[in-house]
């Protein structure tokens, strides 16, 4: 799929910006004569003065890259039926745009997403430069990883499919739709009804969610795990070098890559002092200037999950504030640690890694979960006036992506084999026939047990049959 940045600047720059989705801390039994203990916010002076020490634009800009292809995917309905016509790979180049991202081409263009404030960041040149998402897809990335997913992947419609080769079928099936509907071809729903979106497909599928949450899991979760947090390299993620600053850095090549591990999970640096329900909302203006800096002031993703996962249940759980605390901490001792570390020093940073990992993947399962519940009940209405179709597909394509991500975890608390029952029990789409939506219900069913198992999920959170009372 190739792009040429003339023709995406004219398909789209009448798009406008859409909304998106959306304690105290032990001590780290560091030595501490360097800095202060850690405090509620993602912060450390550079141990020569220069500054901060903290760095994960990288990290945010490809948060923002997905947010922005999501954006773009969200809008392309009514740019067509408002009599925008497209031709076959329009819309694989305007995806590519984000995919493959050239700041000489493209670092001057505007953000389109939108908060309730303003962002500090008005262009992706404001935010960071060279960065992309197919280069940290799983499988693309040369830094090695626990699985070769050109073999091993699992959850493509194909045999021999890859990480890639998934997004590329969901974006070649997207343009053919969007091609398909600007020449005045609308399928119809299993209701009779005409499709409400072109991300919609006539099997109960939703590309634009598949999209933006597998690679929320293929980049941002595989990276986090399987390389910037990972210990199987020399020299490379918790076995980098503390021994010195890298060259013209304010930080060691260890507190980068503890850094870029957190930048992936996404959080706002002030995310420490933030409720649940702040930290659902994915900002937080916390020097009350009137704007969101998307560098410091906006948790992403999966962090943004988290939060929500937290509100809802139904115990208070804080999966969000123990993956943070674990970060913190971890980059605590980091900070107040001069030279490399020792053994046992080593083995407090991985307890802290494997804390903040461990929260991180419950809050997917969690979220999980949540999509199952309402899966189920999507499925109860089939063949009622209750029933929604694009409620089913948005509903459905979340469980699926969000639950593709385990796989990408070296210390998944899900097993392998578990992992392919689960999605044996998920499918590759929803059930649309009322007629076997006891079968469908019991295959979710099956899928929630086996997370409610492997995460050892408090009943309370799970729900009932009808995916009513949990999450």
């Amino acid at each position: 799929m190739g792009i040429a940045s003339l023709s995406f600047l004219a398909l789209f720059a009448c798009t406008g910006p859409v909304d998106s989705d959306s304690g105290d801390l032990a001590d780290s039994g560091a030595d501490t004569d360097t800095t202060s203990p850690p405090t509620g916010a993602y912060t450390f002076e550079a141990r020569d003065g220069s500054g901060s020490s903290v760095s994960y634009s990288g990290q945010v800009f490809r948060h923002l890259l997905i947010d922005e292809l999501k954006h773009r995917v969200g809008g392309l309905t009514s740019r067509i039926d408002s009599g925008l016509t497209l031709e076959s790979g329009d819309v694989e180049a305007e995806l590519e745009f984000y995919l493959s991202f050239d700041s000489a081409s493209g670092g001057e263009v505007e953000l389109s997403i939108g908060a309730d404030l303003p962002f500090a960041q008005s262009t992706f040149d404001d935010v960071s430069s060279n960065k992309d998402l197919w280069g940290k897809l799983a499988g693309n990335d040369a830094t090695g990883q626990h699985k070769d997913w050109s073999t091993d992947f699992v959850g493509g419609t194909e045999a021999g499919s890859t990480p890639q080769k998934l997004l590329e079928a969901w974006v070649a099936e997207l343009d053919a739709a969007a091609v398909a509907r600007s020449n005045g071809t609308v399928p119809l729903d299993p209701t009779g009804a005409p499709l409400s979106s072109v991300a919609l497909t006539e099997d109960g599928r939703d590309l634009q969610q598949l999209l933006e949450k597998f690679l929320r899991v293929s980049i941002a979760f595989s990276q986090g795990t399987d390389d910037y947090l990972d210990d199987d390299l020399d020299g490379k993620g918790l076995n980098a070098d503390h021994t010195s600053l890298e060259d013209g850095a304010s930080y060691t090549a260890l507190e980068h890559a503890w850094d870029e591990g957190f930048g992936y999970f996404g959080a706002a640096q002030t995310y420490g002092s933030l409720t649940a329900t702040e930290r659902a909302v994915g900002y937080h203006d916390a020097d009350e200037d009137g704007k969101i800096d998307l560098l410091t002031e906006k948790s992403w993703g999966h962090s943004g999950n988290a939060g929500s996962r937290d509100v809802g249940s139904q115990n208070n759980t804080n999966m969000s504030g123990e993956a943070f605390a674990a970060f913190l901490e971890g980059r605590a001792l980091l900070a107040n640690t001069e030279g490399a570390l020792t053994d046992a020093e080593m083995e407090t940073l991985k307890g802290h890694r494997d804390a903040a990992v461990a929260a991180w993947e419950r809050a997917i399962a969690a979220t999980a979960i949540h999509y199952i519940n309402e899966t189920l009940v999507d499925t109860a209405a089939l063949g009622t006036d209750a029933y929604s179709f694009a409620d089913h597909a948005k509903h459905w394509s979340e469980l699926k992506g969000f639950a593709l991500g385990f796989q990408f975890n070296p210390r998944s608390s899900l097993s392998d084999a578990d992992f392919v029952a689960l999605h044996a029990h998920i499918g590759s789409a929803p059930e649309l026939d009322s007629s076997n939506k006891e079968a469908a219900k019991a295959d979710l069913l099956a899928a929630r047990a086996l997370l409610v198992q492997a995460f050892d999920v408090d009943p309370v959170n799970v729900g009932d049959d009808g995916g009513l009372g949990g999450w």
